[in-house]
């Protein structure tokens, strides 16, 4: 019996070692295995074409709209519309009527009312009493009056040089000096306080200056 236990021992010796082989060559295995798998991922992802957008990245921008003074700034957006202000698109007619008194500062006009002839610094178009009164084009009113001669009187400064006058107007305020319109807004209504023309039917008074000298409005707007 004790011969036989000792030949038994080389053996298990030798069965160790050989388990140990075998787990050496496995682990050796796993490793070249991963090894590769990850050289093969490296790989593809150096091959990935990313594309590359040549537009700049959208931003949402809110601008901040000034707020206007046409006396100050008459160059501010709110005169934008006027910019190009010899077309007659960026006007509009204070008042729906015929013209029954014409621009005339060279030659002078028969006045009704004065009973003699003189310039005539505007345009007067015909409409009946209350009809309402709305801003040639965008602006600023910076006047607000009565004129002596002429009425109740609005005046718009627009930008670019020009500066719209409204008169004869009623005397009920609609806008004050101050107040920002757009084209179209009701800035007031015919009334009958011209002293200078209260002989002429109800009509408005409308002037327009440019660059501070006066011109005639027909050369702007379509009537």
């Amino acid at each position: 019996m004790r011969h036989k236990i000792k030949d038994k021992k080389p053996m298990d010796r030798a069965a160790i070692a050989l388990v140990l082989c075998f787990s050496v060559v496995a682990l050796a295995s796993v490793f070249t295995v991963k090894s590769s798998l990850d050289k093969i991922n490296l790989s593809d992802n150096n091959n990935i074409n990313v594309p590359q957008s040549n537009q700049p990245e959208e931003r949402s921008v809110t601008k901040q709209v000034p707020t206007v003074d046409s006396k100050d700034n008459p160059q501010s957006n709110t005169q934008n519309e006027n910019k190009n202000s010899s077309n007659s698109s960026a006007w509009v007619a204070p008042v729906d009527g015929l013209i029954t008194l014409e621009y005339s500062t060279e030659l002078p006009i028969y006045s009704k009312t004065l009973n003699q002839y003189m310039v005539h610094n505007g345009i007067d178009i015909a409409a009946p009493l209350d009809s309402r009164v709305q801003a040639a084009a965008a602006g600023t009113v910076v006047e607000t009056y009565k004129d002596d001669r002429l009425g109740y009187t609005v005046k718009i400064n627009h930008g670019n040089g020009f500066i719209t006058t409204y008169s004869n107007l009623s005397d009920s305020a609609v806008v004050e000096a101050g107040d920002v319109v757009k084209k179209g807004d009701i800035i007031g209504g015919i009334g009958d306080t011209s002293l200078f023309e209260s002989s002429d039917e109800s009509h408005l008074h409308f002037e327009m200056q440019k660059d501070d000298k006066l011109v005639n409005p027909s050369d702007y707007i379509k009537f």
